[in-house]
């Protein structure tokens, strides 16, 4: 592992507590749109329900099961979306799910320069960080660094690529199976995977001796 070093300013990736334009935006389009009858409050009501029962761990669920069976994993690498429903996991958009493995030799970076397009139903509503125009430029222009900064450090020798979601195509990463968890259930693999893993920015956790027992 080498260290991270550059002597150039750039903006921190950090949120703040005001909202952003985008934010302010939202609220108005909606209010207006609920004024003109376009749905009513009880649409948008059960459609943030829906929103809300997807978490991280329907995308761990994904990647475990890629882990632990070969055929599954290529049919996820093949057709992401069919993939996932084949575990009963449902979407609700038109959006296309495209999965990218990380190797030996490339590791995947997941973005959205224009906004915040995200896997929303395999990981539900995306981090503040992913949402702010630092990261968005960074991750396309100075990936390595913006990595180092989540204290992920990629060697040389590894290729970094960046995908730039859209409003109908949406990626996951299916990051690298930690060493030394042979014999491991899916339950098990399970928590070593977080959400920050499934968008590129960290590694699969490592296992401890504590999570082999």
């Amino acid at each position: 592992m080498g260290t991270h070093e550059h002597d150039h300013p750039h903006d921190e990736i950090s949120a703040s507590g005001a909202p952003g334009y985008y934010d302010i935006m939202e609220t108005a389009v909606r209010e207006l749109l609920i004024e003109r009858k376009y749905f009513g409050a009880e649409e948008i009501r059960q459609q943030i329900e829906v929103l809300d029962s997807r978490t991280p761990a329907l995308g761990a669920k994904v990647v475990t099961r890629a882990w632990v069976d070969p055929l599954f994993r290529s049919r996820l690498l093949a057709d992401g979306r069919a993939a996932c429903e084949e575990l009963g996991i449902s979407f609700y958009d038109d959006t296309r799910l495209i999965v990218l493995e990380n190797t030996e030799q490339v590791h995947n970076l997941i973005v959205c320069t224009l906004c915040s397009c995200y896997p929303r139903p395999v990981l539900g509503l995306p981090p503040d960080w992913y949402k702010l125009k630092p990261y968005r430029a960074r991750a396309v222009s100075e990936p390595r660094a913006v990595l180092a900064e989540f204290g992920t450090v990629i060697p040389d020798q590894v290729e970094i690529r960046v995908s730039d979601s859209t409003a109908m195509v949406r990626y996951l990463v299916l990051p690298l199976r930690p060493e030394g968890t042979e014999g491991w259930d899916e339950e098990q693999l399970a928590a070593l995977v977080t959400r920050d893993a499934m968008i590129g920015v960290v590694p699969a956790t490592a296992p401890t001796k504590k999570d082999a027992q």
